[in-house]
């Protein structure tokens, strides 16, 4: 098994505890690893993670090797990497400012910054089930296809991307948005990008 990948997944899950991201025993983090998946094993602090914390499943969820309490929100990541080959890194977090809007009911749809515009189109959220179950796969997993940072309502967030780091600042990227947004509405609200704006940002994120 490579090692590299472990401490990597190590390293960014101190950053997003670092940063209040991942508080508690909150949240999972996984890599593929060719037909396998390393995740974060139930009951572990994304902050604090050893090589201890990690379990080894296959791409159906399955156990096989490692910390024999893989997350129970593993199917997520299994249905993140089906759907999405391009996508080899998921993070599924509670960042206060994304979980707010999460559990507020709100997505983060509303066409304000054209950084976000260009990385993600927009943050869409899925209908709200009991975490772990096949129905919460089933609700949020349906958005992978068109979008790879998406809110759970009344939960949190889950992002994918073409590695580790990548994953990581995806978060980092729209949890510093959410908070801008949330300030925006102290502020009398935000100035939203006319539609002729957002069609020219668009053009350059698919050319």
């Amino acid at each position: 098994m490579n090692n590299d990948i472990f401490q990597e997944l190590i390293k960014y899950g101190g950053i997003a505890g670092a940063k209040g991201y991942t508080p508690g025993i909150s949240g999972n983090i996984s890599a593929l690893y060719g037909d396998k998946i390393i995740i974060t094993a139930s009951g572990t602090a994304n902050g604090f993670l050893t090589e201890d914390d990690f379990s080894i499943i296959d791409l159906d969820g399955n156990y096989i090797a490692g910390n024999p309490k893989p997350s129970s929100e593993r199917f997520l990541h299994v249905e993140f990497y089906k759907k999405r080959p391009d996508v080899s890194s998921v993070f599924h977090m509670h960042s206060p400012y994304l979980t707010a809007f999460a559990s507020s009911g709100n997505a983060l749809d509303e066409m304000i910054s054209p950084e976000i515009i260009f990385c993600f189109n927009k943050i869409p959220l899925a209908e709200y089930a009991i975490p772990g179950s096949k129905e919460l796969v089933d609700k949020t997993s349906i958005l992978f296809k068109d979008y790879d940072i998406v809110l759970m309502c009344n939960h949190g967030v889950i992002t994918g991307a073409k590695s580790i780091k990548q994953a990581y600042l995806n978060l980092e990227l729209a949890e510093e948005y959410a908070k801008t947004v949330f300030f925006t509405k102290f502020l009398g609200g935000a100035n939203i990008l006319s539609s002729e704006e957002v069609e020219k940002i668009l053009l350059l994120r698919n050319s």
